[in-house]
């Protein structure tokens, strides 16, 4: 595995617990910042795929025809901005 390095500047409280938790783990606080990078890489990247795959072969026009009937409608009780 190739490795590279970035200079990472963290509040301080952030970087604190950072450490505490690295500890409790009992791993460095490099490879803890590694792991809890990694791991939200994984999540952002599955859930991209989700919503690719949910979206299939969709286009924006699809979409576009169900928001021009919707137009001037108020929105249903609970889904106000």
């Amino acid at each position: 595995m190739s490795k590279s390095s970035y200079p990472l500047k963290l509040p301080t409280s952030i970087k604190q617990a950072a450490a505490r938790l690295a500890k409790e783990d009992g791993v460095s606080l490099n490879q803890w910042i590694s792991v809890a990078v990694a791991q939200k890489v994984g999540a952002v990247e599955t859930a991209a795929d989700f919503f690719k795959r949910r979206a299939g072969n969709s286009k924006r026009e699809d979409m576009l025809y169900f928001l021009d009937r919707a137009a001037g409608e108020a929105p249903v009780a609970g889904d106000e901005i």
